[in-house]
């Protein structure tokens, strides 16, 4: 393997700034490295390695400059990039190639981040594997028989195979802490509204949110500083100041900050090894000085039910834009077919059965006669789970729990079986509901695979998770994949 792609973002960044490499030398290290390891590990879904070097000459040039200045990242494939597929992981978008750039791509391109490709990931998003997706499953880089997590594995699995030093997941459930927390790598779901969400293909709009991926907790924390912001173009967008958590990650002092842990998020249900993890790594935030209590947060057992009413709800009014005329997969046109019949058909042939459930799902929810009892109640048990969090910061500074009750699971373990895929995410959906930051790093190995550590913090203060994330990774070896299937 070269050097080049062991290095962090943060030292790429540096040896390009100082001239020791070249921008151009840098990427072409890690498309050689995709081109090597991502039949195996199957990260990503289209690989723009033209794009990728005329980026990088632009940064040679000395066209684009900024802190992460020709440092390559892999781009989740539910974000916009002009004239490049975006799928979604989804047959009913093959081929296509928007006309314009997601908020977040266009400040990654104007930054000089190097965008390598689009990586695989769930179908729309939905599901906690990355084995929902159209185009084949992603594989765990610490063992490829296991899952990456979901909906963004093929982020996940890029940088723990170190096909990228950066990559941008996108959140509704759990979707960038929960493949984070199983392959060992940091993932931040940002507050609502703190990075723009135009250009990203809408699974859930209360609740999607895109974030940073990355090795390192400054490598996130340098991400972050690019991507978040105030955008006029999405009527969620936050106009606040973004919070420093550049200066945060390099702090990472955590002496007389309030840690509540989660006395609903532990115990039965979690893996021993998770468990254990979990109380060493909370062990040693109050060795350095945190201080530590239990803390009650109610109603959050209730936040999986509550999810899975709104995010599918809002799913089958979103997805309904599929419809064979404007964009996007065409199916049974014939010239004989009324609309309606085209629209069955691809619809049909297009979505996958993970789609179509939890569209069913939806829209039954929101139908005539049953819109208060379903979708009505669970909104009002948002707001409970809200008060929950409101409460907590009454008397600590950010919450932690494990990030998933369990290590990554073999593949095709939970296929058949939804609602135990739907229980990986238990841990990740309050802070979804809620709207505030959240995140995941890595606390240590159980049975030789990766645990995640989530803190959750108040709305616009993710400053507070990376003061965490840092003291934590001072503190804890590095945990570093095996690659033994690459020799």
């Amino acid at each position: 393997m070269s050097d080049l792609t062991r290095l962090t973002a943060a030292e790429t960044a540096s040896a390009i700034a100082s001239r020791e490499v070249s921008a151009v030398e840098v990427a072409q290290a890690h498309l050689d490295r995709i081109a090597k390891v991502d039949g195996q590990v199957h990260a990503f879904l289209h690989v723009d390695a033209e794009g990728a070097l005329a980026q990088a000459r632009r940064v040679d040039d000395g066209e684009l400059s900024g802190p992460l200045a020709g440092v390559p990242l892999a781009l989740k494939d539910v974000l916009c990039q002009q004239d490049i597929p975006t799928t979604v992981g989804s047959k009913i978008l093959e081929g296509w190639r928007p006309p314009y750039d997601a908020t977040v791509t266009a400040r990654l391109k104007a930054a000089g981040v190097v965008i390598l490709g689009k990586t695989n990931m769930d179908e729309f998003a939905m599901g906690s594997s990355t084995e929902h997706s159209a185009y084949g499953p992603t594989h765990n880089p610490w063992d490829l028989t296991r899952i990456p997590g979901g909906s963004g594995g093929g982020s996940s699995a890029a940088l723990a195979s170190y096909q990228a030093p950066l990559a941008i997941g996108t959140d509704t459930g759990g979707s960038i802490r929960q493949p984070a927390s199983v392959t060992g790598t940091v993932g931040v779901k940002p507050t609502y509204g703190g990075v723009s969400r135009y250009g990203l293909v809408a699974f859930s709009s209360s609740l999607d949110q895109a974030g940073p991926c990355a090795r390192t907790v400054l490598d996130a924390a340098l991400l972050h500083e690019v991507i978040a912001g105030y955008d006029p173009r999405d009527s969620t967008s936050i106009n606040q100041p973004v919070p420093p958590v550049v200066a945060a990650a390099r702090s990472g002092e955590v002496k007389g900050l309030r840690i509540g842990v989660v006395k609903e998020l532990t115990g039965d249900g979690y893996e021993e090894g998770v468990q254990q993890r979990f109380d060493e790594a909370v062990a040693i935030l109050q060795s350095l000085g945190a201080i530590v209590t239990e803390v009650s947060c109610p109603h959050f057992s209730y936040a999986l039910t509550a999810y899975y009413l709104i995010a599918p709800s809002e799913a089958s009014s979103n997805l309904a834009r599929f419809d064979a005329v404007r964009y996007g997969l065409r199916v049974g046109d014939d010239g004989e077919r009324s609309l309606e019949e085209v629209t069955a058909l691809t619809r049909g042939q297009g979505f996958g059965a993970e789609v179509k459930r939890r569209i069913i799902l939806g829209t039954y929810a929101l139908s005539s006669g049953y819109y208060d009892a379903y979708y009505g109640q669970a909104q009002k048990v948002r707001t409970l789970i809200t008060r929950d969090f409101q409460k907590a910061w009454e008397s600590v500074d950010v919450l932690v729990a494990p990030t998933c009750p369990t290590v990554a699971f073999p593949l095709g373990a939970k296929l058949e079986d939804p609602l135990a895929m739907y229980k990986q995410d238990i841990c990740s959906i309050p802070s979804n509901l809620y709207g505030g930051p959240a995140a995941s790093f890595p606390a240590g190995l159980s049975e030789g695979l990766p645990v995640g550590l989530q803190v959750m913090a108040p709305t616009l203060r993710e400053d507070l998770l990376y003061q965490v994330g840092a003291a934590l990774e001072r503190a804890l070896p590095a945990a570093v994949p095996p690659l033994a299937w690459e020799n």
